[in-house]
This record gives C-alpha cells, sequence and structure tokens, in this order.
C-alpha cells in the first residue's frame, strides 16, 4: 500500500459524496497515481464501513469485468470484486428514481444465494456449484461516478466497481438441470431488443466467476458465508437508460425481471 489511512479515509468520502450526491468526480488516480491495488480495495471497504457505520446493511457481493472482452479493453487479467447495500435492491417492476444516478447502465446477470461456505485458494466451479442455494434472474444498474466514464482499473475498485442498483426477479429456481454455460439472456429496452447473451459470456461458466471471487477473498483471509447474495457478472453489454425506459431481461429456465427508470 502506497496511501496513509487519511488518505484512505478522505478519499472514500470523496467517492461515497460524489455517489449519494450524483455528481461526478475526475478519476482519483489523476491526482495519487502511486496508489496500487491495496489501496483501491482499502478505499472500497472503507466505504463499505462507513455505510454500515450509518446503519446500512450489508446486502452481498458482485462481480465486474468477468467478460474476456472487457479484461482485454482493461488490460487486465482477473475480475474485481464489489459490495451491494440493501438500499442499492430494488424487487421485479419496482421503479428507480433516475435523477439519483449520474449516468446510469443497465446489464443482465445472474445471481444466487450461497447454501454453504465457500472458501479459497483453489476453489473449483464444482465447489461453486454444490454450494448454490438458488439462482435468480437480476439486472444491475451500473453508475460509475466518474466523468465521462474516463477512469483507470484502480479507481474503479475504489469506486466500489460502479455499484448503485440492482433488480432481482421473483422467481427462484433450483440449480440443479439448469446449464448455467449455454443459458441464454435477452435484454429488452422498451419492447426492443437491445442485447443478447449467454452464460458462458461469465468467464466461460457463471459459477467460474464465484470460484474467483472466493480466490480473491482467500488472498484477504476473507470466505463467502454461507446465504451470501452474489451477482455474478455482466452477461451483455451495458445498456445506457434515461427517464421513461423500461428495461428487461428475459433468462432461459430462470424467468424475466424489469424495472423502469421514473
Amino acid at each position: 500500500m502506497n496511501l496513509d489511512q487519511k488518505t484512505i479515509s478522505e478519499l472514500a468520502q470523496h467517492l461515497e459524496a460524489a455517489e449519494l450526491n450524483a455528481s461526478d468526480v475526475v478519476k482519483i488516480t489523476d491526482a495519487y497515481p502511486n496508489m496500487d491495488y491495496e489501496d483501491a480495495y482499502a478505499i472500497q471497504y472503507e466505504i463499505r464501513k462507513n455505510k454500515i457505520n450509518r446503519g446500512q446493511k450489508f446486502a452481498g457481493l458482485k462481480m465486474g469485468l468477468t467478460s474476456q472482452a472487457k479484461m482485454k479493453q482493461m488490460g487486465v487479467d482477473t475480475p474485481i470484486f464489489g459490495f451491494l447495500m440493501d438500499y442499492m435492491g430494488r424487487g421485479d417492476g419496482q421503479e428507480i428514481i433516475t435523477k439519483e444516478l449520474i449516468h446510469p447502465k443497465v446489464e443482465p446477470e445472474i445471481a444466487l444465494v450461497t447454501s454453504k461456505e465457500l472458501r479459497g485458494p483453489n476453489c473449483s466451479v464444482d465447489d461453486v456449484l454444490s454450494a448454490i442455494d438458488f439462482l435468480v434472474p437480476a439486472m444491475e444498474i451500473i453508475d460509475s461516478r466518474y466523468r465521462d466514464f474516463k477512469f483507470d482499473l484502480k479507481s474503479v475498485i475504489a469506486d466500489n466497481t460502479s455499484s448503485s442498483r440492482y433488480v432481482m426477479g421473483g422467481k427462484i429456481t433450483d440449480v440443479s438441470g439448469v446449464d448455467l454455460e449455454h443459458l441464454g439472456v435477452v435484454l429488452e429496452k422498451n419492447g426492443e431488443v437491445v442485447a443478447t447473451g449467454a452464460g458462458a459470456a461469465v468467464l466461460g461458466h457463471p459459477a467460474k466467476s464465484v470460484a474467483m471471487l472466493a480466490d480473491m477473498l482467500a488472498s484477504r483471509g476473507e470466505t463467502i458465508p454461507t446465504g451470501t447474495f452474489i451477482m455474478t457478472g455482466a452477461i451483455t453489454e451495458a445498456i445506457a437508460v434515461d427517464v421513461g425506459d423500461t428495461v428487461t431481461a428475459k433468462f432461459q429456465h430462470l424467468g424475466s425481471v424489469t424495472t423502469r427508470f421514473a
């Protein structure tokens, strides 16, 4: 780590203020070019701690940069992870207030809840599949706090991987008999198909994303506890939205999930 605790605390407050006030900022590595990945996660964890200290509830974990194309674009070989809080969550059909966000984009994702603890290193796809309580259709609304989407990977990690809102479908599905790798997804905006994809877009298999999460947490001395809600990563590109848009993600076997931007 290259940043001291005072700087980490100040940057956490700076980025969370940008999120809560829906006001964009320049990427933090402009002012702190020497910050490393440990610093970036330290800032993210400080934001999480501040939210919990104010009485908000931790709701789950999310994976980012889980497509090979996106990793290549960002020049990295490992995905990144962030956290979700209860206030970010919406149920199927619920509205999202657009003015609370800066420049939101929507991604369809397979979400799951764990039935037992997962720990790395060397967590496998089979380990994950045996630890899934159920699957849920979901959408994540990402909203980078950086002006004009100009950022680098360390700045994104510190900004809690652009987390802002997520929507869960009402149907839960047992993982047995579901081919997550070939599971098809269609994303519609205002009734028009805007993106399609399959589970394999997430690191070849969505369970591999969770296994990588367990391994990354193991390097921090952490595990994925029983009952953890996890967003496994985007299946399609992120689609920009605005006031009045209705977005629906339709998942083979899992059902659908819809939200409207008010």
